[in-house]
């Protein structure tokens, strides 16, 4: 018998699904990856050497404060690490409650609180951008904000692209290519998280030493804004 039976879903069918509407999550994944360079080209360079997206950095960036290495602080360090557990404890609830019901509602929620969180800290540091409280107020919202999110992305799980960190990237880039022995089937995804960071890290860079501190920010949170209107519960 030929064609679609009632209990076989079409194109159209799936066209129709909601869950389908908007960005598929890998593109979405990918353009956080360019934010997360944005975050740390201001947190590490603006805000005295502090990490608030890549965590593995922070605890490294902790010991050296710790020791006493110049130009490091462990109350900035610290309040980074504390606000960003804080932010992954609301992300793992958040995604409890309402993760098994509507990947797409799920991450466009996290995704605005992202953009909100990161836009109020654009907006702390064009109001007073060499006050004290200010490099604390950014550091805690930002960390926040990565928390919830890398909370999120892990629930996900969408593989090869965790946003924050690239160690693992790297290290499946190159084992699992055919100078390793593998089938390098997943590189294409892998080299594109590799050019977001990077790419991110290079323009959030720029902006930080020829502008200030809120300017980039403010661009991933408008970019972050997009991607929370605009994001499909699909990978």
């Amino acid at each position: 018998m030929s064609g679609d039976t009632p209990d076989t879903p079409g194109p159209d069918t799936f066209s129709r699904d909601p869950e389908a509407r908007g960005l598929p999550l890998v593109v979405v994944l990918l353009a956080l990856t360019t934010v997360s360079g944005f975050i740390d080209a201001v947190s590490y360079l603006g805000l005295h050497h502090v990490f608030t997206a890549n965590m593995t950095g922070n605890v490294v960036v902790l010991g050296f404060a710790a020791a006493g290495a110049p130009g490091f602080s462990v109350s900035h360090t610290a309040a980074s690490l504390v606000c960003f557990l804080l932010g992954a404890v609301v992300g793992g609830r958040v995604a409890r409650r309402i993760g098994g019901r509507s990947r797409r509602t799920w991450t466009r929620l996290v995704l605005a609180a992202e953009a909100l969180l990161v836009g109020a800290s654009a907006a702390v540091a064009f109001a007073a951008p060499h006050a004290t409280w200010t490099t604390y107020t950014v550091i805690a919202l930002t960390a926040l904000a990565m928390g919830a999110r890398n909370a999120t992305v892990r629930k996900l799980g969408v593989a090869d692209l965790t946003t924050t960190v690239l160690t693992m990237t790297l290290t499946g880039l190159a084992s699992d290519s055919r100078l390793g022995g593998g089938s390098g089937h997943r590189s294409p995804r892998r080299t594109a998280s590799v050019v977001a960071m990077f790419a991110g890290a290079l323009v959030g860079a720029w902006l930080v030493v020829h502008h200030d501190l809120g300017v980039p920010l403010l661009i991933a949170a408008l970019l972050t804004a997009v991607l929370a209107l605009t994001s499909s519960g699909r990978e």
